[in-house]
């Protein structure tokens, strides 16, 4: 029994963060009530829907664009159809089956299966989770300025201000993940510039919805507001952030943006609606990834 608890300890910590979340959402909906939540998804038209999903779509394209990038100049012959495939395919297991394996995980599977080394792929998966954090505190100023300034939350700020202190910290010890792409000045560059087209395409979604409910928030402070909710997210204290996230975003809108928490909530669960929808193209390719994954590992521990 020990032994199990020690073995499930983090995925059973997690769950419970989850639980909890989701709850606090629940009771937030019963707080508002569930007119205003209604009302406030009848008011950003399918239009504007239709274009977060297609914008959303070209985030998940320049995530591709980054990892595929990052294998071509590790001299990994993988074609960009390819690697969309393989990362649609992580990105849905992420959002889909978040206790049995995860994104990277198939990913890596999914590049294994394929032929490709091991090694190499592993350390541009890395380097693919570290570009997008380090790109991603490009837009955390924008965002902390407004959360230092209330200064009745300075709890809050300090939590962020931890938060950000630990990932340059992760960031600092993990650099020799970069060893092969330092060298490599112009693959890394451009890595960097496909994480600033997802990160673009993110706010713009963000920034379009909240238009399409008649409200005005600055591109940037859409931008700020998002990277603090994607360092909260880092937390390991729920499920692919499920929860955390529409939690940590519903606050930041309401209390900065200017949006009641009705509109908050709303505009939080439709970006998770967004992330899922696009998300859908790697179910096509999940389960021969899945089966070669369960077939290596049944070979390794025969």
């Amino acid at each position: 029994m020990i032994n199990w608890w020690r073995e499930n300890r983090q995925s059973i910590a997690r769950w419970t963060g989850t639980f909890l979340a989701i709850a606090l959402i629940v009771f937030l909906l019963e707080q508002e009530g569930g007119g205003d939540l209604v009302s406030a998804l009848k008011r950003v038209s399918l239009w504007y829907f239709l274009a977060g999903v297609v914008i959303m779509l070209g985030s998940r394209l320049f995530v591709a664009a980054r990892w595929y990038i990052l294998l071509r100049s590790g001299e990994v012959n993988v074609s960009f159809n390819q690697t969309a495939m393989l990362t649609f395919t992580g990105l849905f297991s992420s959002n889909f089956l978040p206790t049995t394996i995860g994104g990277d995980v198939v990913r890596l599977g999914g590049a294994m299966q394929l032929g490709y080394d091991r090694a190499i792929c592993l350390a541009s998966l890395v380097a693919d989770r570290l570009i997008g954090m380090v790109g991603m505190s490009f837009a955390l100023p924008f965002g902390l300025a407004p959360v230092l300034a209330l200064g009745k939350d300075g709890l809050q700020s300090i939590t962020i201000a931890s938060l950000y202190q630990k990932g340059l910290e992760f960031i600092k010890r993990t650099f020799d993940a970069f060893a092969i792409w330092l060298k490599k000045p112009i693959p890394l560059m451009l890595s960097f510039l496909a994480t600033f087209g997802n990160m673009a395409c993110i706010f713009a979604a963000i920034y379009l919805l909240i238009t399409g409910m008649d409200h005005h928030i600055s591109y940037w402070l859409i931008a700020g507001l998002w990277s603090l909710t994607y360092f909260v997210t880092l937390i390991p204290v729920s499920v692919n952030g499920y929860g955390v996230q529409e939690l940590s975003l519903t606050f930041l809108l309401s209390r900065i943006g200017g949006l009641s928490h009705s509109e908050s909530l709303t505009v939080a669960i439709l970006i998770r609606t967004l992330f899922i929808i696009t998300s859908l193209p790697g179910a096509f390719f999940l389960p021969s990834i899945l089966a070669a994954i369960s077939s290596k590992s049944k070979n390794n521990t025969i």
